[in-house]
């Protein structure tokens, strides 16, 4: 019996929480979710109705993604991802909230107020993207010179605000935060996080993360 994943592959949260398990080994189960179609056993174990949700072997319930990578690493860590600054917890803390309200406001304005400016928003959050080229201009990934926590857990966000204007922000002078995007892209363990799994239904055959081969 294996844990299991219900995950979005387009979703940053999922997306971070995949990479995290991937990173650590952990195998289970993967049950890829359309939003506007939630499954019922998912939402019997997460009412809130938003991804990811691990389900643990003995029942427990993980639906935060950032405790799924926690979870996960405190199980199987080699490169000490867990090791970083003190500064650790308050960019994650910014990044999930004040980042990422503006962050969603600028990708989508037109599901907000009608008179959101999404230019306003971009920004706003360009601020926090400054001070993490800022850190990367210091040292190779956002707490040091090893991979952290930070950088996963950031890493789908900033992918998404990189996406938003790709012309624009070739252009802005965050080459660190640019090299370091890019490098987050193109590797294994992005790859291996972004595959793509068929909705999820019961009664189908078990789809594994890693996937099965």
């Amino acid at each position: 019996m294996l844990p299991v994943l219900y995950s979005f592959r387009r979703c940053p949260y999922a997306m971070r929480a995949r990479m995290a398990l991937l990173y650590a080994g952990v195998k289970c189960e993967l049950r890829e979710v359309v939003l506007r179609d939630k499954p019922a056993e998912m939402l019997e174990k997460s009412p809130k109705g938003t991804v990811p949700v691990l389900v643990l072997t003995d029942g427990a319930v993980i639906d935060e993604s950032l405790e799924v990578m926690q979870w996960a690493l405190i199980h199987h860590d080699p490169d000490g991802w867990l090791k970083a600054d003190d500064l650790l917890p308050e960019i994650i803390a910014r990044n999930d909230g004040d980042f990422k309200y503006h962050l969603d406001r600028y990708k989508y304005p037109e599901r907000y107020a009608p008179e959101t400016d999404a230019v306003f928003h971009r920004k706003q959050a360009e601020r926090f993207v400054a001070e993490l080229d800022d850190r990367l201009c210091q040292h190779r990934y956002l707490c040091g010179e090893q991979t952290s926590l930070a950088d996963v857990a950031l890493f789908p966000f900033i992918r998404q605000f990189a996406a938003v204007e790709p012309a624009w922000f070739a252009a802005t002078p965050y080459g660190s935060l640019r090299a370091w995007l890019a490098a987050w892209q193109q590797s294994e363990l992005f790859s291996a996080a972004m595959i793509r799994y068929p909705q999820w239904h019961a009664g189908d055959v078990q789809q594994l993360l890693p996937c099965n081969s």
